[in-house]
């Protein structure tokens, strides 16, 4: 294994370079990856676009990346569960453990979180990373890196129709058929939901969303969703409305469409993070408001349901570049949003 390696990092706004560094020694409880792929997600576009994120501001050179797959090229020397050649999935995220949210369970709530790409926590655009052994997760056989790549993405669909509780008998609709909303289809399918049908303004996202699934589209520059929702539902509304576009005006047609007694997951996140509801609809509908922030456990669920075929995550990739592409690759997911729902970097 070689000793230094290409790291892509984030110099300015708008701006991708490359730099040099040691390639990592693991830990005694850390393997090293050689990483083949890396998701580009929508956090790291929104950075490269202006910098920040609320309070997470980019001081440059950032390495940007949080969706990794790869194959183990070194283990610490009490790692045991894993051997070099695994292939695995990183969760990107390692929380303190002793927190009341580690403790309980809800560990993605924990404050003192290290997650890869999070100012001021480094990314993965680059060709090894070390990470907690217990954070990388060996993928089956029939598992490629570049689906274990995309097990990050799948993790938030998995959680949010975990916490709409998805069951077979509903008819769910997801707004918003970007790589979210269409890992939240997957999710509810593999769960067993019925009919789950897919709003968006996009007509090649909706196709995606056909194609992975969806049991109807529903492109809202021509129809009212509402209505359309109302109607396959013989106006009794829907039994989940999972929310991934991160607007006011689809979060109100939720609160609208959606049966009364049931629950509202909103995924996305506003621009200004705020939003005018209109909440004596959601009292007089008795409706229950879920949030998600990112996932807690879901890594081996989602790598199962990959494994089995109820999940074709490969089809959600629709743009592949190389590392050395990276600022070609950036540029071209900020200005082609109607043409690109997914975008990978193979190292």
């Amino acid at each position: 294994m070689k000793n230094k390696m290409k790291v892509a990092v984030m110099n300015g706004i708008g701006q991708m370079g490359f730099i040099e560094r040691e390639v990592p020694k693991p830990k005694a409880n850390e393997v090293v990856v050689k990483l083949e792929y890396i998701g580009i997600c929508g956090s790291d576009l929104h950075y490269y676009e202006t910098g920040r994120i609320g309070d997470y501001i980019v001081e440059p050179p950032f390495v940007l990346g949080h969706e990794p797959g790869g194959v183990v090229v070194e283990v610490g020397e009490d790692v045991t569960h894993l051997n070099v050649g695994d292939k695995v999935a990183l969760e990107p995220g390692k929380t303190c453990g002793h927190c009341e949210f580690c403790k309980t369970g809800r560990y993605n709530l924990c404050s003192d979180v290290i997650f890869f790409a999070t100012p001021p926590v480094d990314g993965v655009f680059q060709e090894y990373v070390a990470h907690e052994a217990d954070l990388c997760f060996k993928l089956p056989e029939n598992v490629s890196t570049l689906e274990g790549a995309l097990i990050e993405p799948l993790a938030v669909g998995f959680h949010a129709a975990i916490q709409g509780e998805a069951k077979a008998g509903q008819t769910a609709v997801v707004m918003g058929a970007g790589c979210i909303g269409l890992v939240s289809i997957m999710a509810l399918k593999a769960l067993g939901v019925s009919d789950v049908y897919v709003v968006d303004i996009m007509e090649k996202r909706l196709e995606k969303a056909l194609e992975l699934g969806a049991t109807g589209v529903i492109n809202a520059k021509e129809n009212n969703p509402v209505e359309a929702i109302m109607k396959l539902t013989n106006g009794k509304g829907c039994d989940l409305a999972i929310e991934t576009a991160g607007t006011e005006m689809t979060t109100i047609q939720c609160i609208h469409m959606a049966k009364k007694g049931t629950n509202v997951v909103l995924v996305g996140y506003s621009k200004t993070g705020e939003m005018t509801l209109p909440m004596s609809l959601v009292l007089d509908k008795e409706l229950t408001f879920k949030t998600v922030f990112r996932y807690r456990d879901i890594y081996p669920m989602a790598i199962e349901a990959v494994s089995n075929g109820k999940v074709n995550l490969k089809g959600i990739v629709t743009h592949e570049f190389t590392l050395d592409e990276v600022q070609n690759a950036m540029d071209y997911s900020v200005n082609n949003k109607a043409d690109i729902v997914k975008a990978v970097i193979k190292i």
